[in-house]
């Protein structure tokens, strides 16, 4: 299928410093047949992440997603965009609406041929807030980072731009950076602790998310006004645990603790999580329905497993 962006064509990419974006803006910039080419949208360009984009070629543009007028300069002359927010810089559902209204307007008045949205389902489909198996979030959420978002995605259908909404997964790089890897307990073993039962989660490496990206923009018009959702596996937190204890050649158990356990616990964001864990746990079935481990390789061939991301990255979790 021929692609709808030109030749060449710029494709934007906002949070080119982080996981998602990253990940895409060196997709773009490695290809050998050079189809497109990168603009990195970052509100630090003067960054080691944004230096490094630089040096592989790809145009850094300072953005601030809370300045329009910032947005529509990066977008101007573009052929398509990756639209990300990010709730955990700032923890502010309510903000992330508002930016992403920002970005859907602006590319509609850029005229962007194709849109990938990086979103999240609206818990408050399956959990309305009156209903307490979830405690209500900042007033009107359930999940906050996963609801603002699937709420966002109105400004994209209503702005008429051709939009691709990815859904994406747990990423196991937050079992480095997210105080989720495997911790050592009075016993002397380390376990890694989830509010999940049994139930599978889908996971994914950061880098992939933006190599399945990638592989949307180049298959054309495919996938505009399609909701699509990407994993590398679905796994237990039992089925994490054993393929840990492979890696770091030691026993690591799986803790499986009620949602409200894991609501007490010390760090921001706490309820956030847990809730969303009890999400995926309680509507398992329609959560891992949604992402397709074939259709990420078939758009991502070098998609990684947890054994695969294990084998490069175990030395970096107790450490």
């Amino acid at each position: 299928m021929s692609s709808i962006i030109r030749p060449g064509g710029v494709i934007a990419v906002v949070g080119a410093r982080g996981a998602q974006g990253g990940g895409l803006a060196r997709a773009i910039a490695a290809d050998p047949e050079k189809r497109f080419r990168a603009r990195a949208l970052t509100r630090q360009p003067a960054s080691d992440r944004a230096r490094d984009l630089a040096q592989r070629g790809v145009e850094v543009v300072e953005v601030d997603l809370d300045d329009p007028e910032t947005v529509r300069r990066a977008f101007t002359g573009a052929d398509a965009a990756f639209c990300v927010t990010d709730y955990w810089e700032h923890f502010d559902p309510d903000r992330e609406i508002v930016q992403a209204r920002t970005m859907a307007t602006a590319a509609k008045e850029a005229g962007l041929r194709h849109v990938i949205w990086s979103t999240l389902e609206d818990t408050r489909r399956w959990i309305p807030l009156d209903d307490d198996r979830l405690p209500t979030l900042h007033g009107h959420y359930k999940v906050p980072h996963f609801d603002a978002k699937g709420e966002s995605n109105r400004w994209f259908i209503e702005a008429g731009v051709p939009t691709t909404f990815l859904l994406t997964s747990f990423y196991w790089d937050n079992l480095i950076h997210f105080r989720m890897g495997p911790t050592r307990g009075a016993d002397g073993v380390l376990a890694i602790t989830f509010p999940m039962d049994n139930r599978k989660l889908p996971g994914i490496v950061a880098e992939d998310i933006g190599r399945c990206a990638y592989g949307m923009f180049q298959r054309g018009d495919e996938f505009v006004g399609r909701t699509v959702g990407i994993a590398g596996e679905h796994l237990t937190g039992a089925q994490m645990a054993q393929r840990l204890t492979a890696a770091l050649g030691e026993p690591v158990r799986y803790d499986a603790v009620p949602p409200s356990v894991y609501r007490a616990l010390d760090f921001p964001g706490a309820a956030d999580l847990a809730n969303m864990f009890q999400f995926k746990r309680d509507f398992e079935a329609e959560f891992c329905g949604a992402r397709s481990v074939e259709l990420s390789r078939s758009l991502n061939p070098r998609l990684q497993t947890f054994e695969h991301w294990l084998a490069g990255h175990a030395r970096l979790l107790c450490s």
